[in-house]
C-alpha cells in the first residue's frame, strides 16, 4: 500500500510542484494561474509568463496550494486560498449568480484546480489533496472553502476537464451543494464555523 503526504506550497518545493504539474492535463501549460487571472489577462499571457507568475505566487505567499507525494514523489497539486486572491471567479457569471456568499469577503476561499500525474490516478490523491486544503484554510481563518467540481454521474467528461475535482470527491469531504453553475457542475460549501 502506498503511501500520500502533503505539503503547502513554498519556495522550497517549487520543482515538486512543477513534476505534480506535468505528466498529463493542462497544468504544465496552465500552471494553475487560470483562475487567478481575468479571461483577457489570460489571453495575454506566454507559458513562460505563466510559470513566473506562479513562481512569484509562491515566492511571495502564503502558499497557493498543497502538493501531493505518492511514495515520497511529487504525485498531484490543489489550489486553495482567498476567493479574492482568484480573480476569475468575480467575474464568472455562474458563480457570482450561484454563491451565496458575498464577493468581498476574505474568509470565503475556494478550490479551484487539482492536477493529478497520469501515472498516480485512481490513488486517493484527489481526496488527500482536498483533506489538506480544508486543514490549510481551518487554519489560515478561512470561513467557508467553495469548490466548482463536475458531477460525473450526471454529465460525461474527459480526464482534462477533471480539473475543477469530481463532485463525489467534495461530498465525501463533508461539502454539500448549495447552487449549480449549469448542468452537471454544482456549487459547494463547506461551513468551517461551525
Amino acid at each position: 500500500m502506498s503511501t500520500i503526504t502533503t505539503k503547502a506550497a513554498t519556495p522550497t518545493e517549487w520543482e515538486d510542484v512543477q513534476r505534480a504539474l506535468t505528466g498529463g492535463g493542462d497544468g504544465a501549460s496552465c500552471q494553475c494561474v487560470w483562475p487567478v487571472l481575468r479571461n483577457k489577462d489570460w489571453n495575454a499571457t506566454t507559458k513562460d509568463q505563466r510559470v513566473e507568475i506562479l513562481r512569484d505566487e509562491i515566492t511571495t505567499g502564503p502558499p497557493p496550494g498543497i502538493v501531493a507525494y505518492r511514495d515520497g514523489e511529487a504525485a498531484g497539486w490543489i489550489r486553495i486560498g482567498p476567493r479574492l486572491a482568484q480573480a476569475r471567479l468575480a467575474y464568472t457569471r455562474t458563480i457570482v449568480a450561484a454563491t451565496h456568499e458575498p464577493l468581498d469577503d476574505g474568509s470565503v476561499w475556494a478550490v479551484t484546480c487539482f492536477s493529478v500525474r497520469r501515472d498516480h490516478r485512481g490513488q486517493g490523491l484527489n481526496a488527500a489533496l482536498l483533506a489538506a486544503a480544508v486543514d490549510y484554510a481551518r487554519e489560515s481563518g478561512a470561513r467557508v472553502v467553495e469548490g466548482y467540481p463536475v458531477d460525473t454521474a450526471a454529465v460525461k467528461v474527459s480526464p482534462n476537464e477533471l480539473f475543477h475535482g469530481a463532485l463525489s470527491t467534495f461530498l465525501a469531504a463533508g461539502f454539500s451543494v448549495v447552487g449549480e453553475l449549469r448542468s452537471g457542475r454544482p456549487l459547494v460549501s463547506l461551513d468551517l464555523a461551525g
